[in-house]
């Protein structure tokens, strides 16, 4: 039963990413905010992430500008719950995303899944790719992430800094990881519910492959809430000195060649046995 769910959900995610690949964008050239100094500004409790994307890049808490005030309510509302949000991610460039697809703590735990999916057998490296597509961006446009428009987030008790049941930690890699998966606690259920709530009550839409992701104005957002409209973020490159952006060419162009993919998976075979 759950390794059929995984299975479904993955190919669902999959299904998802190839058609954010054809949602159309209208890219406002909004700047990107740092939240750090957004929240020190609004003297609110937030945690921010310190590990480093594949090791060495440093994240990048940035958002469009015209998101930080409902951010910021976000997390005041949290604060007054009692919760304490702690952002895991937020901007990432094209490197980041290049490089973190494909790091070891990721794609082990991926294809030792896929290898409990397919009862044993080495995936084909096919496999591989659209399991890796659907729990990470593997082209800009579907990347929402690139464009400055969505965030990772864990939630915090904020009297003693445990964290808040959600049935797994980010992140979560398994038939755990879907927003609505059937496997989770009923306290898990109710309090992923209760974080969405929050989150949608400011515009932020959770993506319904990951209990951790949330957006507002991108090609997912708009989809899932059947606005009709175009997006109006997306990928993007930043200048950090002034937060400007630059739309990405050849979007939807893959980060990864297939030969690239067959490579890690032999690194990861290694590294497994």
């Amino acid at each position: 039963m759950r390794r059929a769910y995984w299975s479904e959900q993955m190919e669902a995610a999959y299904r998802f990413m190839s058609q954010m690949l054809d949602y159309p964008v209208e890219e406002y050239g909004e700047p990107l905010a740092p939240l750090r100094e957004s929240v020190a500004a609004e003297a609110l409790d937030v945690e921010f992430s310190h590990s480093l994307i594949a090791g060495r890049h440093a994240r990048l808490f940035y958002l469009r500008e015209g998101l930080i005030r409902d951010f910021l309510a976000v997390a005041r509302q949290m604060n007054e719950k009692g919760w304490t949000l702690r952002v895991e991610d937020a901007f990432r460039s094209r490197e980041m995303q290049r490089d973190g697809n494909l790091m070891a703590s990721v794609l082990d735990i991926v294809l030792q899944k896929v290898i409990w999916e397919t009862h044993g057998e080495v995936p084909a490296p096919d496999l591989l790719f659209r399991r890796l597509s659907a729990l990470a961006a593997t082209r800009p446009k579907v990347g929402t992430h690139m464009s400055g428009s969505a965030i990772d987030v864990s939630v915090l008790w904020s009297a003693d800094r445990s964290e808040v049941e959600r049935g797994g930690a980010y992140i979560e890699l398994s038939e755990l990881t879907p927003m609505e998966s059937p496997f989770v606690p009923d306290e898990a259920a109710r309090n992923r519910t209760e974080i969405s709530a929050i989150m949608r009550r400011h515009g932020f839409i959770a993506y319904p492959y990951e209990f951790w992701h949330y957006s507002k104005g991108d090609a997912y957002a708009e989809h899932l809430t059947g606005s009709g409209r175009p997006a109006r973020y997306g990928p993007v490159d930043l200048d950090l000195s002034s937060g400007d952006v630059t739309p990405l060419l050849n979007a939807g162009e893959s980060l990864h060649s297939m030969e690239e993919i067959k490579r890690h998976i032999a690194l990861a075979l290694d590294r497994l046995t």
